[in-house]
């Protein structure tokens, strides 16, 4: 029969084992986590070995430091996510920020007989939540969520280094001004986005959005230098590994809008050779992308290049269709109704234009469309219904709608309903 003795050392080897195990998982997980927090260019093996030695030490480990692993092992997986580009991952780090988030010390710790105050939770927490997020291509309500985080954050400016160094939890809140100027640029709030983006001159948003700003107000010249200055920067990034974490994160530019932006604004600037010139290198960034090739249209029909022109209002709208769902565009009825337009073909532009008022578009694009509806009919000679309609309609539409045209024909159609001068005979 086993003596107390025998039983009691028995008991304190079991527990000296036990804790020679966690020892060894702790230091497995601080050194997989340096590993990746430390490395110049992550490997995506580092990375999934860090979250793996993450969750294996989270069960063994006290509550006061459970915030600290479930962030490494968030930080892990979107440093992994960063290069992979997976929204799944990116959802799975955002969760373990929100695990550590929750698991912040509520109530003061003792620590050698003395009581360590409640810190507030650091706003870096907040932010990488977020932005782990917004790089899962979110739908409208987890954007707004997101951008809710990241102003609460912005505003408690809390980093303490409980579980972060205090500069990089202040570089994350430039992060988190930068993806707030980025979803006031998504939903066209040109100078929230000037102001959020002010100071971010090494990323190109902040000249993007000032570039915006300049087209909005009809100052093209400054619209198309902003916005050279943007693409100078976004062209050499892509070809080059971001430095940082941080880096990785910030909001990544689409080329193709980018190069469909300059030419538009090169467009009504009146150079449209550069203009054809962007919209070209818009169109190679993105083949699929109906509005550069609508805008390439709009600048090689006032070149006088018709066939291409032509070509280009066609391609336009097969690319409008095949993005749609079930077929249903707006816009790509709107392009083929200006195909049909330049065609001469009036009754069916009108009804294309009318069915693109039918479907799903842009509020700037139905504003056209409506304009060129209502063209198309006095076009076709119903100038006594439509000629004030499009009177009204010429006052909402954007920069791109032929608004010269617009007025020779609504001239016409004043000269028609006045009826012959005084004098004059009608032969």
């Amino acid at each position: 029969m086993m003596t107390v003795w025998a039983l009691t050392l028995l008991g304190a080897s079991a527990l000296f084992a036990a804790d020679e195990q966690q020892l060894a998982l702790a230091l497995k997980a601080q050194i997989d986590f340096d590993r990746v927090e430390l490395a110049a260019v992550p490997q995506l093996k580092d990375t999934s070995a860090c979250v793996l030695s993450q969750a294996a030490v989270l069960p063994v480990t006290a509550s006061p430091e459970l915030s600290l692993i479930h962030y490494r092992k968030g930080y892990c997986g979107l440093t992994g996510a960063a290069l992979t580009r997976n929204a799944a991952q990116f959802l799975e780090a955002a969760a373990e920020f929100e695990k550590g988030i929750e698991a912040w010390p509520k109530s003061p710790q003792q620590n050698g007989g003395k009581t360590k105050p409640v810190e507030p939770v650091s706003a870096g927490l907040y932010v990488l939540a977020a932005v782990s997020h917004l790089q899962a291509n979110p739908d409208d309500a987890s954007t707004e969520k997101a951008k809710e985080d990241l102003v609460n954050a912005l505003n408690s400016r809390t980093c303490s280094s409980t579980v972060m160094p205090s500069s990089f939890c202040g570089g994350l809140l430039n992060l988190g001004k930068e993806w707030l100027g980025w979803i006031a640029l998504q939903r066209g709030e040109l100078d929230e986005a000037a102001l959020q983006l002010a100071g971010a001159n090494d990323s190109g948003w902040s000249q993007w959005a000032q570039g915006k700003r300049a087209f909005r107000n009809g100052v093209y010249g400054e619209a198309m230098s902003q916005f050279r200055q943007a693409i100078a920067i976004w062209e050499p990034a892509r070809r080059m590994e971001p430095p940082t974490l941080i880096a990785r994160l910030r909001p990544r530019p689409e080329l193709s809008k980018a190069y469909a932006d300059l030419g538009g604004a090169e467009l009504l600037a009146g150079d449209k050779a550069a203009s054809i010139a962007s919209l070209n290198q818009s169109a190679k960034e993105d083949p699929s992308d109906a509005r550069s090739l609508y805008l390439r249209a709009r600048a090689k029909e006032l070149s006088g290049q018709m066939e291409g022109a032509l070509a280009d209002y066609n391609l336009a709208s097969r690319n409008a269709f095949a993005a749609a769902k079930e077929l249903a565009s707006g816009e790509a009825h709107l392009y083929r109704g200006i195909l049909l337009f330049r065609r001469k073909d009036f009754p069916r532009a009108e009804d294309e234009f009318g069915s693109a008022l039918n479907f799903e578009i842009s509020p700037s694009l139905k504003a056209d469309a409506v304009a060129w509806r209502h063209l198309a009919a006095v076009a076709a000679g119903s100038c006594d219904s439509s000629r004030q309609l499009l009177e009204r309609a010429l006052e909402t539409v954007t920069p791109f709608f032929p608004k010269d045209e617009a007025r020779t024909l609504l001239t016409s159609c004043r000269a028609t309903a006045a009826g012959p001068v005084r004098g004059d005979s009608v032969k």
